[in-house]
């Protein structure tokens, strides 16, 4: 039986435009198609991983979140329902939209994103308790950074207590340091080449520099490391095992949007599954490559018998 999953983080609707190229300060870019879909880093990362499950192994997927008491929340909290994902502990914010977030994205797939957090700014470390003492002791938790640090503080170090493996991805780009002595409480971190760079002080800009910063979140206290290197794949980095590149298939590339939350909702399926680390990264690849070949965030992120097959 799969361990559980329990993703504590934002959701956002996603209002995306895409057009020839991403406009300057200033500058109006006219021609761009318009899409509205589900989004926010922790939904995301709740769908991938309750997509990729294997039907017949069983396996959970719970999202701890705060919604507005609005249109957008409500769409939102019927479309994880129907993707399977256990909704109990997502609560309603009757003072605070929910989130937005407004991405443009050019024709090679590359995007820029505001968000408005909204109700996600909202969301207590008192209200993840109930979510947090439900799960199994084997238990995985996957986390970002588009909700409060405290509420990220607090349920990286009670997870941990309870002996929860946890998995951070420290994205969007932190704006403020971390808490040095919150490092060894993660089973896992996961950034990508500039979430490193802020979390390490080392620019990453190839493999040797991606190990250099692997070896210093090592020494902060993090026992395994993954860092997302885009088309170049991820650098996996383990006490045990040292460093080593997992490649990604090569893809024609349509929307970036949501890759980084697939990788991630991938990984941890992986995990839960008891597969190692190099095997989940791997699998993890393979899904991210999938998602890029289509528009949207949540919408991109592919079902388990595409990667079987």
């Amino acid at each position: 039986m799969p361990s559980q999953i329990l993703v504590v983080g934002s959701s956002n609707t996603d209002m995306v435009v895409k057009a020839e190229k991403l406009p300057a300060p200033g500058e109006t870019v006219m021609g761009g198609s318009f899409l509205m879909n589900p989004g926010g880093k922790g939904a995301n990362q709740a769908v991938a991983a309750a997509r990729l499950l294997q039907p017949s192994a069983g396996g959970t997927v719970t999202f701890v979140a705060k919604i507005g008491n609005d249109i957008f929340g409500q769409q939102a909290l019927s479309g994880f329902n129907s993707e399977g994902i256990n909704t109990t502990y997502i609560l309603t914010d009757m003072d605070n939209p929910s989130g937005v977030a407004l991405i443009n994205v050019d024709a090679s797939g590359e995007n820029c994103i505001t968000v408005a957090p909204g109700s996600n700014a909202n969301l207590q470390p008192a209200e993840t308790e109930a979510a947090l003492d439900a799960p199994e002791p084997d238990a995985l938790v996957l986390l970002q950074l588009e909700i409060p640090l405290p509420t990220v503080d607090y349920v990286i170090r009670e997870a941990a207590q309870r002996g929860f493996r946890v998995v951070l991805n420290p994205a969007p780009a932190p704006t403020q340091p971390l808490p040095a002595d919150l490092f060894p409480h993660l089973f896992l971190i996961t950034p990508n080449e500039t979430e490193a760079e802020l979390l390490t002080g080392i620019r990453v800009t190839d493999l040797t520099t991606a190990e250099q910063a692997a070896k210093k979140l090592h020494e902060m206290g993090v026992s395994n490391i993954v860092i997302t290197l885009g088309s170049k794949g991820a650098y996996l980095y383990t006490a045990d095992q040292q460093g080593q590149i997992v490649e990604v298939p090569p893809v024609k590339a349509v929307d970036t949007t949501a890759a980084g939350d697939c990788f991630n909702g991938a990984l941890t399926v992986a995990l839960s599954e008891g597969k190692s680390l190099s095997d989940a990264v791997a699998f993890a690849c393979r899904a991210a490559s999938v998602s890029v070949t289509r528009m949207g965030a949540q919408a991109s992120a592919p079902y388990r018998h595409e990667l079987d097959s």
